[in-house]
């Protein structure tokens, strides 16, 4: 999409509001009788083109962005339920999953089931006639779970439910929820889609008819609107989305072999791995294993804090999918808030760390890590 100029990078509309010609336009466009553009907390020129390029990529009807990651899962969420009814989730979510999931729509009074996302027999056993979505990660944050798509959506399906999927860590280069059988798939924006840390967006992606009926009017009405300044940067992080994700997971799968040979680090879980417990189902449902990955270093938690205050290259942040290679301890800051009751549950021990492998050289951050080793 060009404007009269035909300039080559994508306009920037930065507006709040629009001018209609005439009053009869005006009342059109509220109507819903004329699709212009009204308001850029329902609509954006800049935003629209971001939503239509992620449609095609994730191969969706329809897409609407939100202003973060977390809009676009409470939102897709949200939009599906009323009080009296029934959510089912797997247990290992990121911490802010969690707490919509838990918190949030307790106080709405819709009721939640918690489950081992691995177990087929746990999702049956959950779904109750007012069960109205189903809700999973899959590669989970932090542990790499990988959890069987189709089989949870024909659990959905079966009951009336639908199954919603947060893909953040594979992207759509590597998995398609949807194909799979899921009803909606939801995408931190913030995370690969941008790539390079500097903007917070999300998107929502389903058939036209799942957006209209659930999403469209809450986020018209409540406002978690995508920037169109953040559209216009997820645009250019679009434009090297496959050639980032691809050098990075060919980075992620040599430090992975290194680590996993390391005697200092207890087991490594990356997917495309043998070794990882869920290796077959992970190549059935992705093209490769991703970027991310999450080790145990022997010695819990004082010796995870060594090792990443040893290293140079690789960034303590709790961000991934990002060019600069990332590291991170889960149980101290994105998982939290659930409690070492609820982290021990979900495989979340003091010596895991959480890595995220950028565009650095493999043998850079080989020689970093091996280092940073000598501390542990």
């Amino acid at each position: 999409m060009r404007s009269q100029f035909g300039e080559m990078s994508e306009a920037l509309f930065l507006t709040q509001s629009y001018v209609f010609d005439t009053m009869e336009t005006a009342e059109a466009r509220f109507k819903g009788e004329d699709p212009g553009y009204i308001y850029s907390r329902f609509t954006n020129p800049t935003v629209a083109m971001l939503e239509q390029r992620m449609a095609m990529l994730e191969g969706s009807e329809s897409a609407k962005a939100t202003a973060s990651g977390m809009s676009a899962v409470t939102a897709a969420l949200l939009g599906q339920v009323r009080a009296g009814d029934h959510v089912v989730a797997a247990k290992a979510l990121f911490g802010s999953c969690r707490y919509v999931v838990e918190d949030l729509m307790t106080r709405c009074g819709v009721a939640f089931t918690l489950v081992d996302g691995t177990d087929l027999a746990q999702w049956k056993a959950a779904m109750r006639p007012n069960t109205k979505t189903l809700f999973l990660e899959s590669p989970t944050n932090p542990q790499l779970e990988i959890i069987d798509i189709a089989a949870v959506a024909k659990i959905a399906h079966d009951g009336g439910a639908t199954l919603v999927v947060d893909n953040v860590f594979a992207t759509p280069m590597l998995q398609r929820p949807l194909q799979l059988g899921a009803d909606c798939v939801v995408y931190s924006l913030t995370k690969h889609v941008d790539g390079q840390g500097r903007c917070l967006g999300g998107m929502i992606l389903a058939s036209e008819a799942f957006i209209q009926a659930n999403v469209y009017q809450l986020l018209r009405q409540t406002g978690p609107a995508l920037s169109p300044f953040n559209a216009w940067v997820m645009l250019k992080g679009l434009e090297t989305l496959p050639l980032r994700i691809a050098q990075q997971q060919r980075t992620a799968e040599r430090v992975a072999d290194f680590l996993a040979a390391q005697p200092a680090i207890q087991n490594l879980l990356y997917p495309s791995r043998k070794d990882h417990p869920q290796h077959e189902l992970a190549m059935r449902q992705m093209s490769a294993g991703g970027t991310v990955m999450a080790f145990t270093v022997k010695g819990g938690k004082d010796a995870a804090f060594r090792l990443g205050n040893a290293l140079e290259i690789i960034k303590i942040s709790n961000n991934l999918g990002d060019s600069k290679s990332i590291v991170t301890h889960p149980a101290t800051t994105t998982h939290f808030r659930l409690g070492p009751e609820a982290r021990a549950e979900a495989g979340i021990n003091d010596g895991m760390l959480r890595l995220s492998c950028g565009l650095e050289d493999a043998d850079d951050l080989i020689e970093d890590l091996a280092g940073a080793l000598k501390a542990v």
